[in-house]
C-alpha cells in the first residue's frame, strides 16, 4: 500500500499539453496579435496603435530585468503599488520633459536629431513585420530570454543597414566596458564588500540610497530605451498622442509590478545575493554610470540589455573567482549562466536582423549582397 501511494503521488514531468494549458491565455493573446495586423493591413492608424501597444508592454516587461529588476528583487516586502507609483511617476516626469524640450519628441533625440534627420523614419505605411516584432519579443520574454529590445524593435524601422551596424558597435563596446568595469569593482573590493555586507541587517539609509540610485537608473533607461516604444508613433507627437503614449506605459508598469517582474525576473533572482539591497545598489550604480556615459557621447540608440548583461556578468565572474570555496563548481555555474545569457542575446540579434530584412527590402538586399561576397571570398 505504501509503495502504491508513493507511486500515485510521484510528480510526472510537464508535457506539451501541460505547457499549453498553463499558458493558454498568453498563447491566445499572441495568436490574436498575429491575426489582427492581417485583418487591418490597410488601416495604417490601427496598425500604428497596435504596434505601439505590443511594443509598450513587450519592451518594458523584457527590460525590467535591467532597469528595475534589481529594484523589484530587493524590495520584495514592499507593496507592489508603492513601487509602481515611484517608478511610474519618474517615467511621466522624464518623458514629459523631453516632449516639451524637444518639441514633441519623447526620445531625447534618439530617433530624431537636432537637424530633423533620422535613420528610423516613421512609416508612411506599416508592414506586417513591423507590427509583429514586439510579439516576437513577448515570446522570447516568456522564455526568459534577455534579448535586446533595441535590436529587435528599432531594426525593423531602420532606413539602412548602417543604422543597425551603429547600434551593434555601440552596444558591443557598452557590453565590454560594463563587463570589465564591473569585474574590476567586484574582484578588487570583494573582501571589503564581503566584510561590509556580512550582516544580514541593513541600515535604513541603504533603502534611501537604493531608491535614489534606482530612480536615476530608471530615468536614464527611459532616455535611452523610450525610443524602442515611441518608434511606432510620429517622431513629434501631438498632445493627444503624448497623453496616450505616457499613460499607456504608466498603466503597463503597474501590471508589471503587480506580477513582480513576471517570468523574466528569474534572470536577476538567480544571481548571487542580488536581493541584498546593498549589492543591488552597487550593481545599479555601476549600470547607471555607464548608461549616462553612453547617453551623452552619442545619440545613436544602444542596447541597454547588453550593457546590463555586461554589468551582472562581470560581477558574477568576479565573485566566483574571488570566493574562497573549494572546488570549481560555483565558478562553472557562473560561467554557464553568463554564457547562456550572451547566447540568448545573440539569438535576439539574429532574429532582429531577420525581421529587419523582412520589413525592409533595402536591408534585405544589403544582407544578400554581403553574404554573396562572403561566400565568394571563401
Amino acid at each position: 500500500m505504501t509503495k502504491l501511494a508513493k507511486v500515485a503521488v510521484k510528480p510526472r514531468p510537464l508535457d506539451m499539453l501541460d505547457v499549453i494549458a498553463s499558458e493558454k491565455i498568453f498563447l491566445i493573446i499572441i495568436a490574436l496579435g498575429f491575426i489582427f495586423p492581417i485583418v487591418f493591413i490597410n488601416n495604417n492608424q490601427v496598425l500604428m496603435w497596435l504596434g505601439f501597444l505590443f511594443a509598450g508592454y513587450a519592451a518594458v516587461s523584457n527590460d525590467s530585468i535591467q532597469s528595475i529588476g534589481t529594484f523589484i528583487e530587493s524590495n520584495q516586502k514592499k507593496k507592489w503599488w508603492i513601487l509602481w507609483l515611484f517608478v511610474g511617476t519618474i517615467f511621466l516626469i522624464t518623458v514629459t520633459f523631453s516632449w516639451f524640450y524637444f518639441d514633441g519628441d519623447v526620445t531625447y533625440q534618439r530617433l530624431l536629431d537636432s537637424n530633423g534627420v533620422t535613420k528610423y523614419p516613421h512609416p508612411v505605411k506599416f508592414n506586417y513585420f513591423q507590427v509583429i516584432a514586439p510579439l516576437v519579443l513577448l515570446i522570447l520574454t516568456r522564455l526568459r530570454m534577455p534579448v535586446s529590445t533595441t535590436f529587435l524593435l528599432l531594426s525593423v524601422f531602420s532606413a539602412s543597414s548602417s543604422g543597425i551596424v551603429s547600434m551593434v558597435v555601440k552596444s558591443l563596446s557598452g557590453y565590454a566596458l560594463a563587463f570589465i568595469l564591473s569585474f574590476l569593482i567586484w574582484y578588487l573590493s570583494y573582501n571589503f564588500i564581503k566584510k561590509f555586507f556580512k550582516s544580514r541587517k541593513t541600515h535604513q539609509a541603504w533603502t534611501i540610497v537604493q531608491w535614489t540610485v534606482s530612480g536615476s537608473l530608471w530615468a536614464t533607461w527611459v532616455m535611452q530605451d523610450g525610443a524602442n516604444i515611441a518608434v511606432y508613433l510620429p517622431r513629434q507627437q501631438t498632445p493627444v498622442q503624448f497623453i496616450i503614449f505616457a499613460f499607456t506605459i504608466f498603466i503597463g508598469l503597474g501590471l508589471l509590478f503587480y506580477l513582480r517582474g513576471d517570468k523574466i525576473q528569474r534572470i536577476v533572482s538567480e544571481k548571487v545575493r542580488i536581493s541584498d539591497v546593498r549589492a543591488a545598489t552597487l550593481v545599479d550604480f555601476t549600470y547607471v554610470l555607464l548608461l549616462i556615459y553612453k547617453l551623452f557621447i552619442s545619440t545613436v540608440p544602444m542596447s541597454t540589455t547588453w550593457v546590463f548583461l555586461g554589468v551582472i556578468g562581470g560581477r558574477e565572474i568576479a565573485v566566483s573567482l574571488a570566493r574562497k570555496k573549494l572546488g570549481k563548481k560555483h565558478q562553472t555555474k557562473a560561467f554557464r549562466i553568463i554564457l547562456r545569457d550572451v547566447i540568448y542575446a545573440l539569438i535576439g540579434l539574429l532574429i532582429s536582423i531577420a525581421l529587419a530584412s523582412g520589413a525592409n527590402p533595402g536591408i534585405r538586399n544589403e544582407i544578400v549582397k554581403f553574404l554573396s561576397g562572403l561566400f565568394n571570398l571563401s
